[in-house]
């Protein structure tokens, strides 16, 4: 069993077409045509799975570059997906202060959001000390020193 990537569909091609077109070529088990989750609108690519390896390579090579409704078809085997979450899967990278991400090397007051939670130690410094009262409102206190005023925070 072979999933086959067709890219560069026209937005009219059905399901049915691509079952059609593939099946010149043998068995097709299963077509799925990529949708956007918001508008329902094709997104112009689609995976079509074949039971026989051999009549799945014939079609690829057959296929690839072909027109279809005004558009060179792209065929070529489909790679797994990554995992979500796995670094360099394309998702948000995760930083962690020592690993040089953003606002690491800085700290007081201006540290940055991968800082330490500002507020919650129940020490104090000149905010009076209140145990674990969650964060602070801004205050003026902090940057004494500091040679322009910050804009107040965002939470």
């Amino acid at each position: 069993m072979k999933n086959l990537f067709v890219g560069n569909l026209s937005f009219q091609t059905t399901e049915g077409d691509l079952r059609n077109m593939f099946a010149t070529f043998g068995q097709v088990s299963r077509v799925h045509i990529a949708t956007d989750r918001e508008t329902g609108q094709a997104r112009g690519f689609a995976f079509v799975e074949m039971a026989n390896d051999a009549e799945a390579t014939k079609a690829m090579t057959d296929l690839n570059g072909k027109e279809v409704n005004g558009r060179a078809l792209r065929v070529n085997e489909a790679t797994p997906r990554p995992e979500r979450g796995a670094p360099g899967a394309g998702g948000r990278p995760s930083f962690n202060r020592s690993s040089g991400g953003p606002g690491a090397g800085r700290s007081g007051p201006g540290a940055g959001r991968n800082g330490p939670p500002r507020g919650n130690s129940g020490g104090g410094g000149n905010r009076g000390g209140g145990g674990g009262q969650g964060r602070e409102r801004f205050s003026n206190e902090d940057y004494r020193e500091a040679p322009r005023q910050p804009r107040e925070p965002r939470w």
